[in-house]
């Protein structure tokens, strides 16, 4: 599905329909499943703290005030032991003013589609896309409709990352959504093209709106 035949889906207007009050929403809502994938350009010692606006509720491995990996270039990841990861996860919740300004209307039909076609213009490789769709499409897909924005400062100014050494790229991708009975107007979320250079970090997760 490409972006002109989203067009029957999305409209461009603020929301003020289906459910939702206005185009901002300060919800506590829970981060799920944020995930952080680490390339380095040679196998190097990485260093990863968190600081939330909420409270940190499941972390894997185990966060104990950071974590400490041995990242190689193709994303694996080790911690002190040798346990070998593919990303690090956590889990959070995070009060913040969530901004419904912009987003897209999707039919629950047309989930994978569309998000197969926004990950990529958004910058997640065909993995990371696989990984994330695999999350959500099974707490998207049946609903008649989908409100969904991608956030940017609200979500990062809520979940600070510190990563040492500092990656030369970063990419971190939350989305966050509501079930809807019927189509909302919206306008259409752009990004700008995320390029892959040296040290790169990559992160994805969401949350849900009731």
């Amino acid at each position: 599905m490409k972006r002109a035949r989203l067009a029957a889906v999305v409209a461009g207007a603020c929301v003020l329909a289906a459910g939702l009050s206005g185009c901002v929403d300060n919800d506590d809502l829970l981060a799920r499943k944020p995930v952080l994938y680490l390339y380095p350009q040679a196998e190097a010692r990485v260093e990863v703290r968190l600081a939330l606006d909420g409270e940190l509720t499941a972390a894997y491995p185990v966060y104990d005030g950071g974590w400490t990996v041995t990242a190689c270039p193709d994303g694996t990841l080790y911690d002190e032991r040798g346990r070998e990861y593919d990303s690090l996860f956590w889990e959070g919740r995070l009060n913040t003013d969530w901004d419904w300004s912009r987003g897209f209307s999707v039919r629950g039909e047309d989930t994978v589609p569309f998000l197969e076609e926004i990950l990529e213009e958004i910058g997640l490789t065909s993995r990371e896309s696989a990984a994330f769709i695999s999350y959500w499409l099974p707490y998207m897909q049946h609903n008649a409709y989908n409100l969904v924005t991608f956030q940017t400062d609200a979500y990062t100014d809520a979940a600070r990352l510190e990563i040492s050494p500092a990656p030369d790229s970063l990419l971190r991708v939350f989305m966050v959504f509501k079930s809807m009975d019927g189509p909302a107007d919206i306008e259409p979320q752009s990004f700008p093209r995320f390029d892959r250079q040296g040290f790169t970090a990559v992160e994805w997760g969401g949350a849900e709106r009731i």
